[in-house]
């Protein structure tokens, strides 16, 4: 049996993992700061602050918390594994100046909380799963992305260095650290798969501006199986791309989509409506993308159970 600490665990990708967990008998504690919070069935709710009091996040360079453990902290003495996928949602509001800093701060500080709580720990965790994601790698047009491949310069790029760089202070204690870089997670109950299906659903969907920027895309199935692969194994560290091994364009996500639900795809979005409604956020999210590639995944043997999207969004949509 083991011992996990989740932070960030009450969202569609965190309720799975945990959930499963659970079921296989470990024990498992997810990271909230909502008191009233339903949890899966032998998950234990632990009410956490990832805000400690500390320097700015952009101008500290990784400084130490100054408050003395909480409630919260011996979660991580003694775990096995602390996975981290806290953070404001990406695409929660539009973007500006404060809401950018929301979306930097949350990932840093929590990170930083857990690893400071690591090194108070009487027996720190073998291994911190940090949530990162492929936008790491920035716009490359039709250029692969794999886990060599340097950092762009755009804001979700400077985010992810940031966030990847606080994890990354855990090594100091001997902690083994993944860096898990996600793409879009395809799930039936949560994420950004339904806002998607919609226009399709009334029969207005199409692709989004050009329609040939890629879309690095993984089952959530296959992610969940990723995190417990890369926890059962010693010899894993550093960045990971969470994405499944055949990335597709944004045409062709669209046209599957039309496909599967018996619908037409002929109403392309331009870009400079998205651009309107979603300004700055329109064009890091939608209108350009990764072809990014889980090369380390496929070299340590991982076998994803979606490789291709049809099969996938098949999974998942059913009979709908």
């Amino acid at each position: 049996m083991m011992k996990v600490a989740v932070a960030g665990g009450t969202g569609f990708i965190g309720w799975a993992l945990c959930g499963e967990w659970a079921a296989a008998g470990h024990e498992v504690a997810v990271l909230t700061r909502r008191r009233d919070i339903a949890v899966p069935r032998g998950v234990r709710a632990v009410t956490w602050t990832a805000e400690p009091r500390f320097e700015d996040a952009a101008t500290a360079g990784g400084g130490p918390v100054s408050r003395p453990p909480g409630d919260w902290w011996p979660e991580v003495d003694g775990a096995d594994a602390v996975v981290n996928l806290n953070g404001e949602p990406i695409a929660g509001r539009r973007w500006n100046a404060g809401q950018k800093q929301r979306i930097l701060q949350s990932r840093v500080r929590a990170t930083r909380a857990l690893v400071e709580a690591m090194a108070h720990a009487r027996r720190p965790p073998r291994l911190l799963i940090n949530g990162s994601a492929v936008g790491y790698y920035g716009p490359r047009g039709d250029e692969p992305a794999t886990e060599r491949d340097g950092s762009g310069s755009d804001f979700l790029s400077r985010v992810c260095v940031a966030w990847e760089g606080e994890a990354r202070r855990a090594e100091d204690l001997g902690v083994r650290v993944v860096l898990l870089r996600t793409g879009l997670v395809l799930s039936g109950d949560g994420g950004a798969l339904q806002p998607m299906l919609l226009p399709f659903r009334l029969f207005i969907g199409g692709p989004l501006g050009s329609g040939r920027q890629w879309v690095p895309w993984i089952h959530r199935a296959d992610l969940v199986g990723l995190i417990r692969f890369l926890l059962e194994r010693d010899d894993a560290g550093g960045p990971y791309n969470g994405t499944a091994p055949n990335p597709v364009t944004n045409g062709d996500f669209c046209r599957t989509i039309a496909r599967l639900l018996g619908r037409p795809c002929w109403l392309p979005v331009p870009a400079p409506a998205l651009g309107l409604v979603l300004g700055e956020m329109a064009d890091a999210l939608f209108l350009r993308g990764q072809r990014a590639l889980p090369e380390r995944a496929l070299q340590a043997g991982f076998a994803f159970r979606y490789r291709e999207l049809e099969p996938a969004l098949r999974d998942i949509l059913g009979g709908r």
